[in-house]
């Protein structure tokens, strides 16, 4: 299994912070930003990683990750991302170097406590489809949510003010090879965006996407409230270690 992390997007929400740099090597209490996505996979046994970054500042993802070793990696790959098309869009530029394998994205901003490990070993015997991770969250609204019916997900909702249930799709998704096919057919949301919860949506209508509940804490960093939580989360967790 490949990983791919996807750290593109002007992150104005963190404007004037990211006036000058990318959302993702902003500080996280000890450590950039960038740097808890890239742990993430290479904890789970993911040594094939691409980062997909853009902006005016994506050569300092180079500067500052060279080509991985500090992570144990032989070499890290790097691709642009022009404009803000979406998370979904942004996945489209994996597709060459995916080749065919089933890959595991991270979002750049989701920084989490717990290990994915098993949930890639689950979906390393999944034979099809896709699997999510999701998350009990006080403020489901800010991402997207899934409506149940008993324990199955019959739809997700993207950014819903009314939301259906308490959990959210965390940053971190399984695919199958056919996950760039389904982006490549996506239309615009009324953001103007490729969304990635369409892409779990025609998962679903397929019956192949498959879910677990991650477990320690989770948070993104994209907001200035998220970004201070994240911190005290790692800070708080470093403590008792």
């Amino acid at each position: 299994m490949k990983g791919i992390i996807l750290a593109g997007g002007t992150g104005s929400r963190l404007f004037p912070l990211t006036k000058v740099t990318n959302k993702h090597l902003l500080p996280v209490y000890n450590a950039p930003m960038i740097y808890y996505p890239l742990w993430t996979l290479v904890n789970s046994g993911i040594q094939q990683i691409l980062v997909v970054t853009g902006g005016r500042n994506a050569g300092d993802f180079l500067r500052l990750l060279s080509n991985g070793k500090e992570f144990g990696l032989k070499h890290l790959n790097y691709t642009y991302q022009e404009g803000e098309g979406g998370i979904a869009d942004a996945l489209r530029l994996a597709e060459n170097f995916a080749e065919g394998e089933k890959i595991c994205v991270v979002l750049g901003d989701n920084i989490l406590q717990g290990s994915i490990k098993q949930a890639a070993e689950d979906f390393e015997r999944q034979p099809k489809g896709a699997h999510i991770l999701l998350k009990e969250v006080a403020n489901p609204e800010r991402f997207g949510v899934p409506v149940f019916e008993g324990d199955r997900i019959v739809r997700i909702e993207e950014k819903p003010s009314r939301p259906a249930s308490r959990f959210a799709v965390t940053g971190v998704y399984f695919y199958d090879a056919t996950v760039f096919e389904k982006a490549n057919q996506l239309k615009p949301s009324g953001r103007g965006e490729l969304e990635i919860t369409d892409v779990n949506n025609a998962y679903l209508q397929e019956g192949t996407l498959t879910y677990s509940v991650l477990e320690g804490w989770w948070t993104d960093a994209g907001t200035f409230e998220s970004l201070r939580s994240a911190a005290n989360l790692v800070a708080e967790t470093l403590a008792k270690k």
